[in-house]
């Protein structure tokens, strides 16, 4: 929590002796600190040009750039975000990195779900803080960070692979965005059992999700909802059928795409490029039996 929370501040317990002008002082440096870029601390540096950096700030170390000599990474420390740092030729935005920045700049070595799709997965599952939610397919850790974000402080995700080089991958990316302790990540051959019951929500990103329905139901609660996710139009047709066949309700799936829009005044219009299909999301609930 420490280490998450380590850009908010923690309410001073304040006496009542002290004075109005004190009060004022106190709080006025407090929110200072808050917005503080500190050691240790994820910078996102981004350039008018659109090209960004991820960075983890430390002393001693330097950040090679696309726009003249390399950025001091300690001289970042002690400034604002949303500070300009000026470097040899332009100028570079110094933001707090969103979820989104992090699965987008996660290390990979499979395909990632993207945020568009992420998005649309946790308000159809109702995934908030403290839910408990299980994933099938770790991969680079991509939706886990998603998935980590949402649960927090008080939740938990169990997630599954049967590659051992994935699930260290992803917790690396997990310690990168400091998200890496509501997380469980464990190593699954074949259709086992979770070692879960009474989930809030399962996500299935697997070939073959048909094969998980059995033990998908064992552990996610009553009321509980589940999605697989699947790039092709063969697979979440197999998996419908065998979610409704073992008793799932409210079947539905969907294909999430987004154009990106120029504004510019006078000649506004999409942009001529767009990620395309990644997957299709195949959402059910376990009712009651």
């Amino acid at each position: 929590m420490e280490k998450f929370y380590r850009d908010t501040f923690t309410p001073i317990e304040m006496s009542d002796k002290l004075s109005e002008e004190r009060r004022e002082e106190v709080v006025t440096c407090t929110l200072s600190r808050k917005n503080m870029i500190q050691e240790g601390d994820q910078v996102l540096i981004w350039f008018e040009d659109d090209v960004t950096y991820l960075v983890q700030v430390m002393p001693n170390r330097k950040l090679g750039i696309h726009q003249g000599r390399p950025v001091e990474l300690a001289d970042l420390i002690g400034r604002p975000y949303g500070d300009w740092l000026d470097v040899e030729n332009g100028r570079a935005l110094l933001l707090e990195p969103t979820v989104e920045d992090h699965m987008m700049k996660a290390r990979r070595e499979s395909g990632i779900i993207y945020p568009k799709d992420a998005a649309v997965i946790l308000m159809k599952l109702g995934i908030r803080s403290g839910s408990r939610v299980i994933e099938i397919g770790t991969g680079s850790g991509a939706l886990t960070l998603a998935l980590v974000q949402q649960v927090i402080p008080d939740g938990k995700v169990f997630t599954y692979d049967r590659r051992e080089d994935f699930l260290s991958l992803a917790e690396a990316n997990l310690n990168k965005a400091s998200l890496v302790s509501y997380v469980e990540l464990k190593k699954r051959i074949g259709n086992e059992p979770f070692g879960e019951t009474e989930v809030d929500a399962v996500v299935s990103d697997v070939p073959e999700p048909w094969h998980e329905v059995e033990a998908i139901k064992a552990s996610l609660k009553n009321g509980g909802r589940v999605a697989a996710l699947n790039p092709t139009y063969n697979q979440i047709e197999k998996a419908s059928d065998a979610f409704q066949k073992a008793g799932f309700v409210k079947i539905e799936a969907m294909e999430i795409l987004v154009r990106g829009i120029l504004p510019r005044l006078g000649k506004t219009r999409p942009e001529q490029r767009m990620i395309g299909h990644t997957e299709f999301l195949l959402f059910a609930v376990k009712p009651a039996s």
